[in-house]
């Protein structure tokens, strides 16, 4: 590649970055099992109604069973890099980011990061009875950002949704938004700063090709900024357009794990297989 096409590379606007050249570890997940105990085998057994009876009636508890989600994976994920998860259903994929937040204990195996991972999911929390106002201040200092920069960013993190490009919803309850309406701006307030690890799970699909756009175009810039990203999508689209490193996850298992082009494509062939 001559010093033209080196400079065509950097500046297309279309595709992920290349990986960094030199590789600071961020994420190191080591031999990592994840079980989950369900309770129960028929639907209803496991409400509290269900529970209150049993106990009225001096009934024994459902039986104890365990579902193994993830099974052993094993991998290393850098700074700058943008790393895809992608799978099918049940595959473990959204396991493998809450068990790197901190927010499943594997059953065995290690998870060691540097820095503090952050999680952004289309559930992510925010408060239905708050207005969207309310909400990107309250976001925004659960980050640990400063009353100063969060009266900095406010706007920006408006005008980045897009809320209020057909009316004035930031001032409205956040029960009042569609589903698309609360993922554009929980992803809007988590872009905000800057984050060692973030972690986002589907939040890009229910967004417009607009939005969709600029999500792409500032995880770019966060890659640049901070440690790693990694994304969660059943979108290949959108996993081919910001991830430079995909992990095919199925079954609990690590399928593949390489440049994005080549594990998306050989997961698009499997699946093709199977309809």
């Amino acid at each position: 590649m001559d010093d033209q096409e080196m400079i065509d590379s950097v500046l297309a606007p279309e595709g992920p970055p290349p990986a960094p050249a030199e590789k600071i570890p961020t994420v190191v997940v080591d031999d990592v099992h994840i079980i989950y105990k369900v309770y129960g085998a028929g639907a209803g057994k496991g409400s509290a109604t269900s529970a209150l009876s049993r106990i009225m009636m001096r009934k024994a508890s459902p039986a104890l069973s365990e579902v193994h989600a993830v099974k052993g994976i094993s991998f290393t994920a850098y700074k700058g890099e943008a790393v895809g998860l992608i799978g099918s259903n049940g595959s473990g994929k959204s396991t493998t980011l809450a068990a790197i937040a901190g927010l499943l204990p594997p059953a065995s195996g290690a998870i060691y990061t540097d820095g503090q991972p952050s999680l952004l999911g289309v559930n992510a929390a925010l408060m239905n009875d708050l207005t969207g106002e309310r909400n990107v201040v309250l976001g925004c200092l659960a980050m640990g950002m400063t009353y100063a920069e969060v009266r900095e960013k406010y706007q920006e993190i408006v005008d980045f949704s897009g809320i209020n490009e057909k009316g004035d919803f930031i001032s409205l309850p956040m029960r009042t938004y569609s589903s698309g309406m609360s993922a554009r701006l929980r992803f809007s307030i988590s872009a905000a700063r800057t984050h060692d690890v973030l972690m986002i799970d589907e939040a890009l699909s229910t967004g417009d090709a607009a939005f969709r756009k600029r999500s792409e175009e500032r995880i770019r810039e966060l890659r640049k900024e901070a440690g790693t990203v990694f994304l969660v999508s059943h979108s290949n689209s959108t996993i081919r357009e910001t991830c430079n490193r995909t992990i095919w996850l199925e079954h609990g298992v690590i399928r593949a794990d390489g440049d994005t082009e080549d594990v998306v494509k050989e997961y698009e062939d499997w699946t093709a297989t199977r309809k």
